[in-house]
Order: structure tokens, then C-alpha cells, then sequence
């Protein structure tokens, strides 16, 4: 639910490397930098998805306040993630390129700011979910929040096995979504958890070839030293694409999934490793960037995917 490495979608210089002047647009564009908006994009479509696709077996009509108010919750906790986040790495975002011109590690704004602007953020969120959605939806996005920030952050700089730690909470926002839909975690929200969690590791290691050299002067162990690393690389990324093709291919709910659907998911996933094995072949900053603009095309698709032929069937089963 927070940044790297899930949801990554490529930073934003138009944002982070903004020049921050003393008004008050200035100040408000930092603040806004800090909570990853290209980040919540896709923290936001995962967590609609699980909403909807958590309430798709219910007859009642769709409850569009609890949704605004289930992604409401849920992207302030992810802002407030994002802006501990950089706050605890605020000395290694200085020593990257990539990372240098946020606004904590340009010292545009104070640390003791963003400390209580990130704890704010998600003691709001949090709250918010609690009262306004339910118990297990805010219990949810806290441990995501936990996890993300005291497991996997610290991981970043003894292990590549970081990765697999940070994908646990990475995928949490579909499940978020469907228990703020249903009150319960189904087989349905368990088998797009395990989607995004597989769809996190090609993702992050196209963004992880890309900026190595930047995380290896910052420090960061994400990927393996010597000859150890293009191995790594390249498991981490084949092995996920394959094993998205069958579990896309699974029923989310009780309604088997159509012929189109099929068609349409196994496509999406044949693409997706396609451009995976063109990078694992030819590893390259050109190969890399193509894959992680495959992974970001790949998962709202998909996800739109799924709800469309969901919301059909549950239409026609009317």
C-alpha cells in the first residue's frame, strides 16, 4: 500500500523534481509529492476492484457511499505510508538520482514536518475506515501500513529477499476492498491477492535493472552483487509471468468465467510475459522500461477485465 516496490508506475519528475518556492503552491505541490498520487492511481483501481468485485455476488444495490469512503480510508493510509516511507529513507533518497529532489531529501521541508503530516495521514485513514466501513478493513490497511514500513523498509538494505517480503503488503488493497464490500475475505479476494502478488515481482525488477547503480550508491540490497544478479533477475521475473497465466484464468466468484473472458485475460497475460522474456533475453535499460510500461498497461486491464465480466454476469444472472 505504499511505494516501492509495490505500485511503482514510474516516477514522476514533473512532481518530485519540482522547485519548491516559499508560496503557498509551492509548499502544497511538496505535500502532495510526499503522498505518491501516481502511486495511489493504482492503489485506488486495486482496492475499487476488490470492492467491487467483493460485492458482485450480492443482490442489494451497490453501495456507492461505502465505496468513496473505502477508497477515501484506504488512499489517505497509503499517502501516509508513502510520506513515512520517505521519511525513514529520507538519507538514502538523497544519494539517488532517481530520488534526490523529493522534496524531505532536497530539505525543502523539514523531517519533524513530514513525521507528523505521514503519522497524521494514517491515523486519519485508519480511523476513518474503522467508523465510516468496518473493523477488519482498517485492521487490514494498519498491518499493511506495519509491515510495509517496519519488515520490508529495513529489508530494502540486507536482502534482494526484500522483494518478497514487500510483496505480502503490496497486495493487500483488493483485499481491503472486499472486506469493506462483504465484511469477510473470500476465496475470490485471496486469488487477486495472489494476482497483484505475482504481478509485483516483474514490476519491480524492471524498475530495480533500471535504477541498479542507484541503489547500489544508496545502499540498497535489492538485487544480488556479481554474477549472482541477471539469475535473480531473471527467476524473479519469468517465474511470476508464468504463474499468472493459469491463476487469471480462475473464477473470482461463484460464476465461471466466460469464453471472452478467457480469450481476453489470456492475451493480456501472454503479452505481459512476452515483453518479460524480451527483458530476461536482453538486459537492458530499453528492455526494462518496456516491461515496466507492459506491467502498468497489463494490471488495470485486467482488472477492468474482470470487473466487466463480472458485473455481465451477475446481470444476465438477474
Amino acid at each position: 500500500m505504499a511505494t516501492e516496490p509495490i505500485f511503482i508506475a514510474g516516477t514522476s519528475p514533473t512532481v518530485e523534481g519540482r522547485t519548491s518556492t516559499a508560496s503557498g503552491t509551492g509548499i502544497l505541490s511538496d505535500y502532495l509529492a510526499l503522498t505518491k498520487p501516481e502511486v495511489n492511481f493504482l492503489i485506488g483501481l486495486a482496492t475499487g476492484t476488490g470492492f467491487y468485485l467483493g460485492h458482485a455476488t450480492q443482490s442489494e444495490h451497490f453501495p456507492f457511499l461505502l465505496l468513496i469512503n473505502t477508497l477515501l480510508g484506504t488512499l489517505l493510509v497509503a499517502s501516509g505510508t508513502g510520506t513515512l516511507n520517505q521519511y525513514i529513507e529520507r538519507c538514502y533518497d538523497s544519494k539517488m538520482r532517481r530520488t534526490a529532489r523529493r522534496p524531505l531529501a532536497a530539505g525543502r521541508l523539514t523531517p519533524s514536518a513530514v513525521l507528523w503530516f505521514g503519522v497524521t495521514l494514517s491515523a486519519m485513514g485508519s480511523i476513518y475506515l474503522a467508523v465510516t466501513v468496518n473493523a477488519l478493513a482498517s485492521l487490514l490497511a494498519v498491518l499493511t501500513l506495519l509491515s510495509y514500513l517496519f519488515l520490508y523498509t529495513p529489508l530494502k538494505r540486507m536482502t534482494p529477499l526484500c522483494i518478497v517480503v514487500g510483496a505480502f503488503p503490496g497486495a493487500a488493497p483488493p483485499l481491503i476492498g472486499w472486506a469493506a464490500a462483504s465484511g469477510k475475505l473470500s476465496e475470490g479476494a485471496w486469488l487477486l491477492y495472489a494476482i497483484l502478488f505475482l504481478w509485483q515481482f516483474p514490476h519491480f525488477m524492471a524498475i530495480a535493472w533500471m535504477y541498479r547503480e542507484d541503489y547500489d550508491r544508496a545502499g540498497y540490497f535489492v538485487l544480488p552483487h556479481g554474477q549472482e544478479r541477471a539469475r535473480f533477475v531473471t527467476l524473479q521475473t519469468v517465474l511470476p509471468l508464468l504463474a499468472l497465466i493459469p491463476l487469471t484464468l480462475l473464477p473470482i466468484s461463484a460464476q465461471q468465467p466466460s469464453f471472452l473472458y478467457c480469450v481476453g485475460a489470456l492475451l493480456l497475460s501472454l503479452g505481459f510475459l512476452y515483453y518479460g522474456s524480451q527483458f530476461v533475453l536482453h538486459k537492458s535499460s530499453v528492455t526494462a522500461r518496456r516491461l515496466l510500461l507492459a506491467s502498468i498497461i497489463y494490471l488495470p486491464s485486467m482488472f477492468i477485465l474482470m470487473s466487466l465480466f463480472a458485473g455481465a454476469a451477475k446481470f444476465f444472472a438477474v
